[in-house]
């Protein structure tokens, strides 16, 4: 005995049962109709006002003496690559910088431990400026993005991945990382004489 082919069926639909068919309640059937939308309700969609800081692309903002948000990860890297942080910053800027770090960097420089104590001893230098945090809880990423995005006068370090993606998003604000030994820095405005990496 042969076996039997079976033919495929195209344009084959889910049977729907219609609105009219007894077997639904009144309630399910006033769910499944769509509700016109009235024209005299108008939407307000809210949208993030623009910085007066940009003009297209070019933050005006920035400018020499830079304030730099430093990130954990740019603290222990510039330790790996035995760099002093101050110096490699005026000289990857060409100009005097001022780094900043935020208390919710500070409290995670703390939690790593005994293992990272002299990347907390370096933050706790008086060269760098402390900034306190008023939101709840210490997030450091999510921290620096919302500063960022509130006053777009810092320029971020960091050498986390995600961290870069977050800030590559808001217009205006150039990163600074570690590459080949020395800090570079991304989407910085020609007008200020940055280094071309």
């Amino acid at each position: 005995m042969g076996k039997m082919k079976k033919v495929k069926k195209y344009a084959e639909m889910k049977r729907m049962i219609n609105l009219k068919d007894s077997r639904i309640c009144k309630k399910d059937r006033e769910k499944k109709k769509k509700k016109k939308p009235n024209p005299q309700n108008l939407t307000i969609r809210e949208i993030p006002q623009a910085s007066s800081a940009l003009f297209f692309r070019y933050n005006t903002q920035l400018g020499p003496p830079y304030h730099i948000l430093v990130d954990t990860n740019f603290i222990n890297f510039s330790i790996k690559n035995k760099l002093d942080i101050v110096q490699s910053m005026m000289d990857c800027l060409y100009a005097k910088c001022i780094p900043y770090i935020t208390d919710c960097v500070m409290a995670e420089l703390e939690k790593l431990g005994r293992k990272y104590r002299v990347a907390l001893r370096i933050a706790k230098d008086e060269r760098f400026q402390r900034l306190p945090c008023l939101h709840k809880g210490t997030y450091a990423d999510d921290c620096l993005v919302q500063r960022v995005t509130q006053h777009k006068c810092y320029i971020v370090a960091t050498c986390d991945k995600d961290l870069k993606r977050r800030i590559r998003k808001i217009p205006g604000v150039p990163i600074m990382y570690l590459q080949q030994h020395k800090y570079s820095i991304e989407r910085m405005p020609d007008a200020f004489g940055a280094p071309k990496t």
